[in-house]
Parts: C-alpha cells; structure tokens; sequence
C-alpha cells in the first residue's frame, strides 16, 4: 500500500482543518495497523511506514505507544525522525512538528488541537475514561500556557451508547451510580462532559459508530482483532 491511498481511506477531522490542523482516523479500507497483535498483519508494518512517509512533508516523525488503558501522557517538545514507538502510553501532547498516532476499535479516540499548532491525541477506553486520561491530556496544555478554553476537541470514531453494554461495577465506576443490570454507557458523553469541566467550550463529535458501521471501521466489540489509526499532526506554529 503506498502513502496516498492510506490516508485517501480516512475519517478527516473537519473541524481542525480550518485552522490547520490535519487529523484523521483510517477506515477499515486502509488495512490493520494493530502493531501490539499477537500476530500482526503482515502488511502493518509497511502501513505504517507508508503513513509516515505521506506526512512526511509536514511531520517528519509519527509517534505512537504499547496502550495499557492507563493515564500516562508523552510530551513531545523537541523534533524527531521516522516512526517512534513508546511503551505504556495513553496520550501525546506533541509542541513541534510531528505526528503522534493511537490505536482503536471501539475505544474513543479523543484529538485537541490549540491554535498555535500544538495537538493532542487520547486513546480512551472505559478504563482510560474512568481514570480520567483526558482531563489529564489538557493539563499538559494549561501547564505550558495554552488556554482549555481555545482548544478544539473531537470525539472521533468510536463505539457508540446504544452498542456499548456493561456490567454493574464498570458502570459505576464510569457513572458513580449503583446498578444491578447490564447498561448502556455513551463514553464519548461522558468524555464531553469531562472536557467542559477541564475547561473546554469548542468539542465536536464523529456520527460513526464502530459497531453500527462495521462496514467502514474495525470493531472489538463486533469481533475484530483488526484495528484503525488516529492520527493528528502539529501545525506549523507548534507551541511554547
């Protein structure tokens, strides 16, 4: 697979373009690029280097991590080269030309970008969402100066409220609410709601639900060991 066709099959983010910002989540027609497989597809590896290569012009290295579900953030200040792989990372704040990526099928990939370039990217399972990594991820921001208030975020594809079915000690843990039954949570919601707590005023939301639209994305809950990327690309202006 060469770079163009990559990053033609992709899911772009609307809303950060217009300042900018390039961001998007790959569809099922762009192929498996789930690194951490068992057995991995034999042609992720050279999915990914295709992808990096095609960003290349504007993000001369693609950042991403071994995702455990947990809240542990990577700051990116100072430019590097070529794919980067860390371990035990949830979210990337990156301040410098680059890219940083995380894996998805179902969980919430959640994007920031502030208009002086610099983004973010959070990978937010119902773990991540109850530990609270995105309220963590702009932190990062507010740490280095840049207002939660001018920030841009976008729930990106995802499993939606009406697939996505829990037990009673999950539930509380997402809602703080006592249950006896299975129920329905809307994890993209919940992260809503805990950016405006964090500060934020300008959130979107994708339509696409990975388990509705099995068709166009990779789904855990459908079956899939397949999984999507979502990437999102510093701008020009980078950040402090």
């Amino acid at each position: 697979m060469t770079g163009a066709p990559a990053l033609e099959a992709r899911d772009p983010v609307a809303e950060f373009a217009r300042i900018g910002v390039t961001a998007f989540t790959t569809t099922r027609a762009a192929g498996d690029f789930a690194l951490a497989a068992p057995v991995p597809d034999a042609g992720c590896l050279a999915r990914w280097t295709a992808m990096q290569a095609a960003l290349a012009p504007a993000a001369p290295g693609v950042v991403s991590s071994v995702q455990v579900h947990g809240t542990g953030v990577a700051k990116h200040t100072r430019p590097w080269v070529g794919l980067r792989r860390l371990e035990g990372i949830d979210a990337h704040v990156v301040t410098v030309p680059g890219a940083a990526a995380v894996t998805v099928a179902d969980c919430v990939p959640v994007f920031l970008a502030h208009p002086t370039g610099a983004v973010g990217i959070v990978h937010a399972g119902w773990r991540g969402t109850a530990a609270r990594v995105l309220p963590e991820a702009m932190a990062h921001f507010a740490a280095a100066g840049l207002d939660p208030a001018d920030l841009l975020v976008h729930l990106g594809p995802a499993i939606c409220g009406r697939c996505y079915e829990v037990g009673p000690d999950v539930y509380e843990q997402l809602t703080g609410w006592q249950t006896i039954r299975h129920r329905h949570v809307d994890l993209r919601a919940l992260l809503a709601e805990q950016a405006k707590a964090a500060g934020a005023v300008r959130l979107s939301a994708s339509p696409w639900c990975t388990r509705c639209d099995n068709d166009r994305f990779f789904s855990h809950r459908a079956g899939d060991a397949g999984r999507q990327i979502s990437v999102v690309v510093a701008g020009a202006g980078g950040g402090p």
